[in-house]
């Protein structure tokens, strides 16, 4: 098991985390890490997910509000389960 986080989780509120390294594969145990009191807790990776790219930290289904940075930054248009990718194929902002 890594001690390095590979997700990491801006707020408590948040219902997605930031992959933070290369290379992250769908069976991956992930140590994630919410930077709001530095706690840590585990999730399964369910896809090959970039460096970048958000993760489901609980099941999304389309028409639900994503929070990240314990901000609103769109809504859902496809589903995602715990674990899963979450990006432009299934996240659009509310914006337009």
């Amino acid at each position: 098991m890594t001690t390095h986080p590979q997700l990491l989780v801006h707020g408590k509120a948040d219902n997605v985390g930031v992959v933070v390294v290369e290379g992250l594969t769908a069976g991956t145990d992930m140590l994630c890490v919410c930077t709001e009191d530095n706690s840590d807790f585990r999730l399964t990776a369910k896809a090959d997910i970039p460096i970048g790219h958000k993760v489901a930290l609980q099941d999304l289904q389309a028409g639900d509000t994503v929070l990240k940075y314990g901000e609103d930054i769109g809504k859902m248009v496809g589903a995602a389960e715990r674990g899963g990718h979450v990006h432009t194929h299934n996240l659009k902002t509310k914006r337009w």
